[in-house]
């Protein structure tokens, strides 16, 4: 099964974020709640963590993009 990996709001006035780095590529094996990227909001610095274990199949939001909270940033097909 795939899972979306969203971009999460850790702050109530938190609109947007942007991914700094990758700390996983895709066809790597992810752990539930293992960091997978560093995400700058709003001048704080946030680890973006697996929804879900198994294999991170696809990035959607490339390191240096500005995205909207809740919207997709990668797929994790499930173990």
């Amino acid at each position: 099964m795939k899972v979306e990996v969203l971009l999460p709001q850790w702050g109530m006035g938190m609109n947007e974020g942007t991914i700094l780095e990758w700390l996983k590529q895709v066809g790597d094996t992810v752990v539930e709640d293992e960091p997978l990227a560093e995400v700058e909001s709003a001048k704080n610095q946030e680890q973006l963590e697996s929804p879900a274990s198994g294999t991170l199949v696809e990035i959607l939001v490339q390191a240096g993009e500005t995205v909207e909270v809740r919207t997709p940033v990668a797929i994790i097909e499930e173990a």
